[in-house]
């Protein structure tokens, strides 16, 4: 037993903290926001430290309902930051708006806790649990700016739809309970292997990856995205768009490996429609948006298709490569959104619009060469760093014998890059729109550049670190 709490120390630190934290909020009120949403980044920095440890203890916890190896750990720190930096922009956004309250830290620590816990999950109940419990969260920071009525339309509309896919997630648990016996995901693995997939197994099978495809935003089960990262306040989106996102297809990755590996001919098809569904509706749709943070939203529908390319191989190399990807993918689009958060006009209201873009880069050069590297990077076009992670997504798919796949989705690939290098055609080369304000910043300043240097050409001399530590993360699942 002293071993099982040991291996969920990361999420213990978590908890005792969120809790300290929330009990501080309640007693110094909204004045303590800053110096919570600091102590909020040091503590998920202590819980990160800790995760080598653990993992080099190793093995499952609490009778098999959770595990701690390699693929959680590299998912929970690559989470951990980008949790961090949403926390770090949010400080900065509420500040101006005067609408920055305590408990927003507290929420983002309980939603990064349901995720710790999701990543390790072996068991359905208790992958139900973390997914709820993020989700929880979630829906409250979707709503966070009181005095925006978008904000309070995008957490109605995130809980009403996000309501619905836990009930069909739920009916699949319940489905694959009831005709394999378990819900461990070993012991389901085990019962299908035995007497292949039966009709109600199958049909499990199916309302468990569309109860997880909400979670990613993949078509069919995209409709909530758009709407929610509009309304949502900019740091709650670019939360949306990273962390949990990658928290999201980690699981579905466990998933389909560790409980329905013996099933893989079933499920690889659903991960192959959603995967060519979502890029091309990620790539046509975005064409005609008119509002920066809706093409964005397109945007992370149309990655998430590339990263399921890689897990339709259902290879290690594959998985590999998905979290090679979503790692890329998440210092792209929190550039993104760090750049989008300075879109303000001369009275410090934000501004959303693609077209006051428009010459960006003779009123703010910098900021226009920072959006301009992230548009590049996110189209995957070399030598930006970008380029990569679509290669190595595609070369699994091809040793996977998915040629085909590749191949559309290379062709998919082509049309979303017409709306970001639209962007940049709008920054560098029409007529200025009105200046946005100029901001001091420090640290959103040093994120953006820190952003920007990895997803440039320089990125590529991180390959040999990320790629050794993403087969080894993708490895512990086979």
């Amino acid at each position: 037993m002293a071993n099982d709490f040991l291996l969920v120390l990361p999420e213990e630190i978590i908890t005792l903290g969120a809790l300290a934290l929330l009990m501080a909020a309640a007693w110094a009120g909204d004045r303590s926001a800053k110096v919570l949403t600091w102590l909020a980044v040091l503590l998920l920095g202590v819980a990160a430290a800790f995760l080598p440890g653990v993992t080099d203890a190793g093995g499952s916890a609490f009778h098999g309902l959770f595990v701690a190896d390699s693929f959680a750990a590299f998912t929970k720190i690559v989470m951990f930051v980008g949790a961090a930096i949403a926390l770090l922009m949010a400080s900065s956004w509420f500040g101006r708006d005067g609408d920055y309250r305590a408990e927003y830290p507290v929420l983002i620590l309980f939603s990064v806790l349901g995720m710790s816990i999701m990543v390790s999950a072996t068991d359905l109940l208790t992958l139900y649990v973390g997914l709820e419990l993020q989700s929880l969260a979630a829906y409250v920071l979707a709503s966070f700016q009181r005095t925006d009525s978008r904000s309070a339309e995008a957490g109605l509309k995130y809980f009403v739809l996000g309501s619905l896919a836990s009930g069909i997630l739920l009916y699949g648990i319940s489905l694959l309970y009831g005709f394999t016996g378990t819900t461990l995901f070993d012991g389901i693995a085990a019962a299908l292997a035995a007497d292949g997939v039966s009709q109600g197994e199958l049909f499990g099978l199916v309302f468990v990856f569309a109860g997880l495809a909400f979670k990613i935003s993949a078509v069919p089960f995209h409709m909530w995205t758009p709407d929610v990262y509009e309304g949502a306040p900019t740091p709650v989106t670019a939360f949306f768009a990273s962390a949990p996102k990658l928290a999201a297809i980690a699981l579905l990755a466990r998933v389909a490996i560790e409980a329905m590996g013996t099933a893989t001919d079933s499920w690889r098809q659903i991960v192959i429609f959603m995967a060519l569904a979502s890029t091309i509706l990620g790539g046509v749709a975005a064409i005609g948006q008119r509002n920066i943070k809706r093409l964005l939203a397109y945007s992370s529908i149309n990655n998430v298709g590339f990263a399921l390319v890689g897990l339709a191989a259902g290879t290690p190399a594959g998985v590999a490569s998905v979290l090679f990807y979503m790692t890329v993918y998440l210092a792209m689009t929190l550039g993104s959104f760090l750049v989008v958060q300075r879109m303000r006009d001369a009275t410090g209201a934000p501004v959303e619009t693609i077209a006051s873009l428009s010459g960006l880069s003779r009123t703010r050069p910098g900021l226009a060469l920072a959006m301009a590297i992230f548009m590049f990077s996110l189209a995957g076009i070399p030598p930006l760093f970008g380029f990569w992670p679509k290669f190595v997504v595609f070369n699994a798919a091809v040793a996977a014998d998915l040629t085909w796949l590749a191949a559309v989705a290379i062709a998919t690939s082509v049309i979303s890059a017409f709306y970001y290098i639209m962007i940049v055609k709008l920054i560098y080369f029409d007529a200025p729109a009105p200046a946005y304000a100029t901001t001091r910043e420090p640290v959103g300043t040093g994120l953006i550049l820190a952003s920007a240097l990895f997803v440039s050409p320089l990125g590529y001399l991180a390959i040999p670190i990320l790629d050794r530590a993403t087969r080894v993360a993708a490895g512990s699942l086979f």
